[in-house]
């Protein structure tokens, strides 16, 4: 597959579906992410729902989207298709979010959500798949980090449009759910036209795919990141605390927004650096980020602080994303790579469940702060451990 233009070697490498799931995933986070930053606002205030059930409800959602990548990498892994299982998922995520909107409680919007996020799920590993074989290995690092521009862009662009929604033309808060399903059709149209590489006639047939197969340090990847993700909770968190100091909602959206500019702004840079430098340090870094914006929620309530706290965090988001997948995907051979990546967020899935269930706990019973300083501990036990247990130069062995 030829490799799309650029200037210089910045962009050498990159092809057609690259750019083709760059741009799904734009518009898959647009549908997405007009909805995160009214959820709280929409369960918390109007629905009369706690920070228990926020917590709940946030972590099963991510819980089905990340630990569904399991099932549907091994899937995509034993039929050696990767398009027609994303092209569901994709599907799915679309047609789900109208149904938060008819919800009349707390109960209905988890059900909605949940289907949302399991069409999320179906449609990450193998699109990730995808991604890493429409390149040469050099350039996997650019491959995720394009498409994490589109994903962190669409973040930026959806909650702008709920603000103007909500804000300018007076849509009611409902109806914004119902108008998500807009750009989530062309997300799927961008995939649809993705011509899916040609699997090795060795791995055309269907392939035993089981656990044992994975590599050791793959095994030790996974061990840091559910050491990490033990206080990884729902940035639903990020949202409450900075309403909860007295930031307007229409501010915390355009927070939340610029904190997702910063995400795609960064995602592309750190994931070419990955390629030249190296993973391991470059993850360091966005544990580091990590931990150093939890301490700042935990440590004060000054409103500018905290929003450039907020937007800051869109480093690590950045980062995180672009980076610790490619990892994943170099950890494991290429017959192997939907699975190795789906396993690898479902363990992110899973951890962010108990971090968000455990958030919620520490938000209604003992402080705000509590939260933040609970996530800040284990962004220091991950950071250890991603230093002790994986190699720097971690590639498939």
């Amino acid at each position: 597959m030829a490799a799309a233009s650029g200037p210089g070697r910045t962009f050498a490498g990159l092809t057609r579906n690259t750019v083709l799931l760059a741009f799904a995933s734009l518009f898959g986070d647009i549908s997405t992410e007009m909805l995160y930053p009214v959820l709280p606002v929409f369960l918390t205030q109007t629905l009369k729902a706690s920070g228990s059930a926020l917590g709940l409800v946030e972590g099963i959602a991510q819980a089905a989207q990340n630990i569904v990548q399991g099932f549907s990498g091994w899937l995509s892994d034993r039929l050696q298709r990767r398009k027609p299982v994303a092209l569901v998922g994709y599907f799915l995520a679309a047609v789900a979010k109208p149904l938060i909107g008819v919800a009349s409680s707390w109960q209905g919007v988890m059900g909605a959500r949940f289907l949302d996020r399991l069409g999320a799920g179906t449609r990450s590993a193998p699109r990730d798949a995808l991604i890493a074989s429409s390149v040469a290995d050099e350039h996997r690092g650019k491959a995720f980090g394009i498409e994490g521009i589109g994903d962190n862009f669409g973040a930026f662009l959806g909650p702008l449009l709920a603000l103007l929604l909500l804000g300018y033309f007076g849509v009611e808060m409902r109806l914004i759910f119902f108008l998500a399903i807009v750009p989530g059709l062309p997300a799927f149209l961008m995939v649809a036209l993705v011509r899916e590489p040609r699997a090795k006639v060795a791995a055309r047939a269907p392939t035993e795919i089981t656990l044992r197969h994975l590599p050791k340090t793959y095994w030790k990847y996974l061990m840091v990141t559910a050491l990490f993700g033990l206080g990884n909770s729902s940035n639903s968190f990020l949202i409450l605390q900075t309403q909860a100091i007295g930031v307007s909602l229409n501010k915390t959206i355009l927070i939340y927004a610029a904190f997702n500019l910063v995400a795609a702004l960064v995602s592309y840079p750190a994931g070419f650096l990955s390629d030249a430098l190296g993973r391991r340090m470059i993850l360091l870094v966005a544990f580091m980020i990590f931990l150093a914006t939890y301490l700042g929620f935990a440590l004060t309530d000054n409103i500018s602080v905290i929003a450039l706290l907020f937007i800051l965090y869109g480093a690590f988001q950045g980062i995180f994303r672009a980076v610790g997948k490619a990892l994943a995907t170099d950890l494991v051979p290429e017959r192997l790579r939907a699975s190795g990546v789906g396993c690898y967020s479902a363990t992110i899935g899973l951890l962010g469940l108990v971090a968000s269930v455990v958030a919620g706990l520490l938000w209604d019973h003992v402080s705000h702060a509590a939260v933040f300083l609970y996530g800040a501990v284990f962004a220091v036990v991950g950071s250890a451990a991603l230093l002790v247990l994986l190699p720097a130069d971690s590639k498939v062995r």
